[in-house]
């Protein structure tokens, strides 16, 4: 149990709060390139923050307020130049360090001025890998964007899914701790809604580890036994804010305090039959977690996340809580969250930034299905695993996947209809 003081340092994100100062310490994902395919241009808000995101006709990059510094006018509205974004008001010219690099009536009217040099915004360095954007919101120097090795992998499919969260981002994150929620809601809710009179294995054992990047959790069920990967190897919970399950990784980014948007980068190894396999571009799509009736939709794996996130309320009360043996990884994210922001505010490197170019480079997290996902299996062996087998038939985390987007990824493994 919490006390109220102490979750507020939790769930607050916002300019100058401790757990908001953290964060920002990361590079955080935020978006798919190729959400800018369509229109360079794209409102954001992270971290309580309503941002401009755009691509200028140089292929920069920029993250800047959303608001012009002429009188205020919405630069989503404008459109981008070679160097770029153009307020569609009075012609003002931004670029991605925030700087107003023309003031088209001034420039003519008081050429000696320099009133461009007192307009400067708010601006971010962004950075593309892995088919995200990455957003860096804290102090300069900026940390190394670490290039997890699945961003290094070949011959696969990858898409990225954004989900709007309208809840605090602590409790999404806390579920990355929490294993024994996969047999109950997971499992056995997914039964429940099927009509299956069957149940899950049950969690036998589970111990929570801290390592370099993050939290293992390693657990036993019934059927199963200490040799199992999922013992051996375990789940990482990404530190910070994500979650790495082998072939994927799922991110909780602070829109706000009380909303949250889910990244997700999810990679399927195409069968050795459809080697070699390069994909053009890595689309990305937002899910929906209401049906059309305004009902939550609890069919899919996230959305069954969702759904309990958002039933604790838009910030969770942890004064109320009854932890238990089962909650022992969350009691140990929660207190390593309070060491680092003592650290950052004792201006030391928080957990986990890394400064080496070198070590940055690459860099490995226990995986168990590192062997399926590098050396790659026939379609025949996909009916092996469960995971991989569901697949085929759908994509199991999120509703709503897009039709072209399924069928393209039935083109990668040849199981197009």
């Amino acid at each position: 149990m919490l006390t109220s003081a102490r979750n507020e340092l939790l769930v607050r994100v916002g300019a100058g709060t401790r757990m908001g100062d953290l964060l920002r310490r990361y590079w955080q994902p935020f978006a798919g390139a190729s959400e800018l395919d369509a229109n360079p241009i794209k409102a954001v808000r992270l971290f309580g923050e309503d941002l401009a995101l755009y691509r200028d006709l140089s292929g920069r990059y920029g993250l800047i307020a959303r608001q012009c510094p002429h009188r205020r006018a919405d630069l989503v509205n404008g459109w981008v130049e070679a160097n770029g974004i153009r307020c569609s008001y009075h012609g003002w010219m931004m670029n991605e360090r925030g700087v107003c690099i023309e003031q088209p009536f001034e420039d003519v009217a008081n050429p000696g001025e320099h009133s461009k040099e007192r307009c400067a915004v708010a601006a971010y360095p962004v950075r593309e890998l892995g088919g995200l954007l990455w957003a860096y919101m804290g102090p300069l120097p900026a940390p190394e964007l670490p290039v997890w090795e699945p961003f290094t992998w070949g011959n696969g499919f990858t898409e990225i899914v954004l989900c709007d969260v309208p809840c605090n981002w602590f409790q999404c994150q806390e579920n990355s701790c929490d294993p024994v929620h996969f047999e109950w809601m997971h499992d056995n809710w997914s039964a429940v809604q099927r009509g299956d009179a069957a149940r899950a294995a049950k969690h036998l054992k589970v111990v929570f580890e801290e390592f370099e990047y993050g939290f293992l959790y390693k657990r036993v069920r019934e059927g199963g036994d200490e040799s199992d990967p999922n013992w051996t190897v375990g789940r990482v919970t990404l530190w910070p804010n994500g979650f790495y399950l082998g072939d994927h990784f799922e991110w909780r980014v602070p829109i706000d305090d009380e909303n949250t948007l889910s990244v997700g980068w999810f990679f399927t190894r195409v069968p050795k039959e459809q080697e070699p396999y390069r994909q053009k571009t890595i689309p990305a799509w937002r899910a929906p977690i209401k049906d059309a009736r305004g009902e939550w939709i609890t069919s899919h794996v996230m959305n069954q996340d969702i759904v309990a996130w958002v039933g604790q309320g838009t910030i969770a009360d942890r004064s109320k809580e009854n932890l238990r043996s089962s909650d022992r990884g969350i009691v140990m994210i929660r207190q390593r969250f309070f060491d680092e922001m003592e650290a950052v505010a004792a201006d030391r490197d928080p957990m986990g930034v890394i400064r080496d170019p070198k070590a940055a480079a690459y860099v490995e997290l226990p995986n168990m299905m590192r062997k399926i996902c590098v050396e790659g299996i026939t379609l025949k062996e996909f009916e092996n695993y469960p995971v991989l087998k569901a697949r085929l038939t759908d994509f199991r985390w999120h509703a709503g996947q897009p039709r072209e987007i399924r069928r393209a990824f039935e083109e990668a493994l040849g199981i197009a209809r």
